[in-house]
């Protein structure tokens, strides 16, 4: 099963590749996220491994990323590996004006095991409607922290005296 999805965020791609590209972040922006752990490879360069942990309803799914691309701030690439799943996820990033930037996100998933294959048979929109949610939460996170930033900022300065 294969899809894109795309969506724009208000703010300057080198501050979307910043908040991106910290696993520290995974946590505001994908429900259920656990644990990253790196487990070899220079961490985010192409053959880097690293294990997600997600909690989905009453289970525990680990998983293992493999980076396949890493063209920041363009393209951020990789595989997923799980138990009967394997997905790969791209992630491209371009400016469409000034101050906002496109992502554009491709994802092949490929089931093993009866289960798995009949899930992705039935529900593929599930799938879809999942990394959407990702992409929304992810923007909703970079826009509030980029605007929480500025608050913090503004405050600061008025209790220093600069304007």
């Amino acid at each position: 099963m294969r899809y894109s999805l795309e969506i724009d965020i208000d703010l300057p791609r080198d501050k979307v590749i910043e908040l991106f590209d910290n696993p520290h972040n995974m946590k505001h922006w994908q429900e259920g996220f656990i644990d990253f752990e790196h487990l070899s490879g220079e961490r985010g360069q192409p053959g880097a491994k690293s294990r997600l942990k997600y909690k989905m309803g009453n289970k525990e799914v680990e998983m293992i990323e493999t980076v396949t691309v890493r063209n920041l701030p363009t393209e951020f690439s990789g595989t997923y590996e799980a138990e009967n799943v394997w997905n790969e996820c791209k992630n491209f990033f371009s400016e469409k004006e000034p101050g906002k930037t496109h992502w554009h996100f491709e994802t092949e998933f490929r089931f093993h095991g009866l289960m798995m294959k009949t899930m992705g048979f039935l529900f593929p929109d599930s799938f879809r409607k999942q990394s959407y949610k990702f992409m929304k939460d992810f923007k909703t996170f970079a826009e509030s922290t980029v605007a929480e930033r500025r608050t913090e900022l503004k405050a600061a300065e008025h209790h220093s005296g600069v304007n």
